[in-house]
């Protein structure tokens, strides 16, 4: 099985679960009349919409790459996630008004004991689905079932806290604390929704993953070639679970076109074996002497005759210079084009 339909699978079990909760929850509101029960119930319609949400952006983002979609469907995944994060802080403001309500207008509570035992159990399923969507999400890049997952174990916490708030409302019978019950995991709600829409509107607009990037530039530095002189002007975007990088590599400025291609080849081969095949990549080949200053200090290919001062360290490939301009006179970007090779 697929990466994509093993994602599709676990989101739509996620799905099936949430369902089952939300009927539980549902049952649980209507036999205790309790707000504080119904903030739960309510946090689970949310769940299932954006399960569902959720399972039809992942079909979706697993479709291949075409030709009116040359970067694949991956932002629909984005789009499943700024959709959840919405609902998510409606369903905190509707349960805010519903708890200030009742904290003025309240309501008989009954059969509280079976509605903490439906709870509580619901809560225990809502942490290991959470659990587990996070961990297959972050395993296989997929912002949809990492921001599910989140969503499932946030519900899980204000269950705990809604679990003790109706015991103390079984043992002391003050109305009042189901409302301020209420009110407190609304707010937590409303965090939650926009904290997940602020990383997806982040991505969306394609915002520079600084930890993608320092993971990429570490391995370039631990498995750089002699010729490589510097990889710069780097920048990464996620497309759901691909991503599409662009670098300049500055290699000897006397390199055939094919000794360039093989040393272009080798960085792609470097990032497209440690991510799985998951990467498209566009590097341009800058001659090293098109710089305002002399690399040859940094340069480690030790067979050059060329140089213009000796060799002192290689440079070390970081953020700061992964992504940088390194100062370039000039710099022409070429899209695949194709030279003759002479012997």
């Amino acid at each position: 099985m697929n990466e994509n339909a093993l994602k599709i699978k676990v989101q739509r079990w996620i799905l099936i679960v949430s369902s089952l909760i939300l009927i539980g929850k549902f049952i649980a509101y209507f036999l205790t009349n309790s707000v504080g029960v119904l903030t739960d119930a309510m946090e689970s319609i949310v769940n299932v919409l954006a399960g569902a949400l959720s399972l039809y952006s992942l079909y979706w983002a697993s479709k291949p790459i075409d030709k009116s979609h040359p970067f694949g469907h991956g932002k629909m995944e984005l789009i499943s996630a700024s959709a959840e994060g919405i609902m998510i802080t409606i369903a905190g403001l509707m349960i805010i008004y519903e708890g200030g309500r009742r904290l003025f207008l309240p309501a008989e509570i009954q059969k509280l004991d079976v509605g903490i035992y439906i709870v509580g159990a619901s809560g225990v399923l809502n942490y290991l689905m959470g659990w587990y969507s996070v961990r297959m999400g972050k395993k296989y890049g997929s912002i949809a079932l990492v921001a599910g997952g989140k969503h499932l174990q946030s519900d899980t916490y204000s269950t705990i806290g809604l679990v003790a708030g109706l015991l103390i409302l079984f043992f002391t019978g003050k109305a009042w604390i189901d409302s301020a019950l209420a009110l407190i995991f609304g707010s937590v709600i409303i965090a939650t929704g926009i904290s997940i829409l602020r990383k997806t509107i982040a991505n969306l607009l394609d915002k520079a993953d600084e930890q993608l990037l320092t993971e990429l530039a570490e391995l370039l530095n631990a498995n750089r070639s002699r010729e490589w002189v510097d990889i710069h002007n780097s920048k990464v975007i996620k497309y759901g679970n691909y991503i599409h990088m662009d670098c300049d590599l500055t290699i000897p400025w006397y390199f055939t076109v094919a000794e360039g291609h093989r040393s272009g080849a080798r960085l792609k081969e470097i990032v497209q074996n440690k991510y799985a095949n998951r990467v498209q990549m566009t590097i341009h080949l800058d001659p090293c002497d098109i710089f305002e200053q002399p690399r040859c200090r940094h340069c480690g290919y030790t067979e050059c005759t060329y140089r213009k001062e000796p060799f002192r360290e290689l440079e070390k490939i970081d953020i700061t210079t992964f992504t940088g301009n390194a100062n370039e006179q000039e710099s022409v970007s070429y899209t695949h084009l194709t030279l003759p090779t002479i012997a």
